[in-house]
C-alpha cells in the first residue's frame, strides 16, 4: 500500500475520517465509561464506526485509542491493559479499513509536565507502550493529536519514531485569541509548533479540534508561511460549538463544511477530515469536493 507521504508526493489530496467520541456515545457509551474498553467489549460497534467513514470515501481511518496511554487508562483502573486495548483498537480499524490507511491515535496524558506531577520518562514510556501496541495491531501511521504542549508532543513523537517503523503525524489544537492570533492552551502558535516539532522528524504536521474548517484555513496559511514542504493534515470540528437545551451542538452541516474544502486546499492542506461533531456525511461531502480538485 505504500506510505501516506508517498501518496501526497504524487499530488493526491487525501480524505481522513470524522468524529469518534460523538459516534461512540450514540452507540451507547455512557459518560464516565472508558471508550478504549469498547475495543474488546464492543468490537463490532467500533469496527462499524471505522467502516462507516471508509464507506463515506475516507482514505484513512483512526483507531479508538485516543485515551489509550497507561497514564490516562489509570483513571479507570485499566493501566495494566494498555497494550491489549491499543492492540485491539488497531485490529478493529484495520479490519474495517481494508486497503485504506489506518492511523493509530495517541492523545495527551492530561498531565502538565511543567507542574512536575509526572516525569518526562514516565510520559515517554507510556507513549512508547501505546505506539508499539498500535504498530503491532496493524496501523500504517501514528497520529499524535489534540496536543497543546510542545514538550509533551515531542515526547510522543520520539516514542513513536524511536520504537516503531511507522510514519508519524502530529497535530496541535489552537484557539483564536482576542488579538486574532492562534495559540494553544499552553500559548504555542502554529509557527512555533512547526519550528519545534519538524526537527523531531515528524512526517506530517497539522491541527485538529478547537476550530471549524473556516478558521483552519488561517492556521494552514500560518504553517505554510514557515514551511512550504511538510505535508499538512487538518481535522476540523463541524463549526464552533453552541449550547442547545443543555447539550453541546456543532452546528455546521456537511454541505457548509464542504464549502470551505477548496479554500483549505488552496491554503496548502494535503489531508482533510473531521473532528468533533462531524459525521460520515460530512466526510462524504468533503470527499466529493476533493474528487473534483
Amino acid at each position: 500500500m505504500g506510505k501516506i507521504t508517498d501518496r501526497i508526493k504524487e499530488g493526491k489530496i487525501l480524505v481522513s475520517d470524522g468524529a469518534w467520541g460523538t459516534f461512540l456515545h450514540e452507540k451507547g457509551l455512557k459518560a464516565g465509561q472508558c471508550p478504549e474498553l469498547w475495543n474488546i467489549e464492543h468490537a463490532e460497534e467500533v469496527c462499524d464506526i471505522a467502516k462507516s467513514y471508509i464507506d463515506a470515501g475516507a482514505d484513512m481511518v483512526e483507531t479508538n485509542s485516543f485515551g489509550g496511554s497507561s497514564i490516562k487508562l489509570s483513571h479507570y483502573g485499566l493501566a495494566d491493559r494498555a497494550f491489549e486495548l491499543n492492540h485491539a483498537a488497531a485490529e478493529n480499524s484495520r479490519k474495517a479499513a481494508g486497503n485504506k490507511f489506518v492511523l493509530g491515535s495517541i492523545g495527551p496524558t492530561g498531565k502538565i509536565l511543567m507542574m512536575g506531577d509526572i516525569s518526562h520518562e514516565e510520559v515517554y514510556e507510556s507513549f512508547k507502550e501505546q505506539a508499539i501496541a498500535l504498530e503491532n495491531g496493524g496501523v500504517d501511521a501514528i497520529i499524535i493529536e489534540t496536543f497543546t504542549d510542545v514538550d509533551e508532543a515531542r515526547l510522543a513523537i520520539r516514542a513513536a519514531k524511536q520504537n516503531t517503523t511507522r510514519e508519524v503525524i502530529c497535530t496541535m489544537t489552537f484557539e483564536k485569541t482576542v488579538d486574532g492570533e492562534y495559540r494553544s492552551m499552553m500559548g504555542i502558535s502554529p509557527s512555533e509548533m512547526v519550528h519545534e516539532l519538524v526537527p523531531e522528524g515528524v512526517d506530517i504536521i497539522g491541527t485538529n479540534c478547537g476550530n471549524g474548517i473556516e478558521r483552519m484555513i488561517e492556521i494552514v496559511k500560518e504553517i505554510r508561511s514557515c514551511n512550504a514542504e511538510i505535508p499538512v493534515l487538518v481535522h476540523a470540528n463541524a463549526g464552533m460549538p453552541t449550547l442547545h437545551e443543555g447539550k453541546t451542538v456543532f452546528p455546521e452541516s456537511p454541505e457548509q463544511t464542504a464549502g470551505f474544502v477548496k479554500a483549505i486546499i488552496e491554503a496548502g492542506v494535503n489531508i482533510v477530515g473531521g473532528c468533533c461533531g462531524t459525521t460520515p456525511e460530512h466526510i462524504r461531502q468533503i470527499a466529493l469536493v476533493v474528487a473534483t480538485v
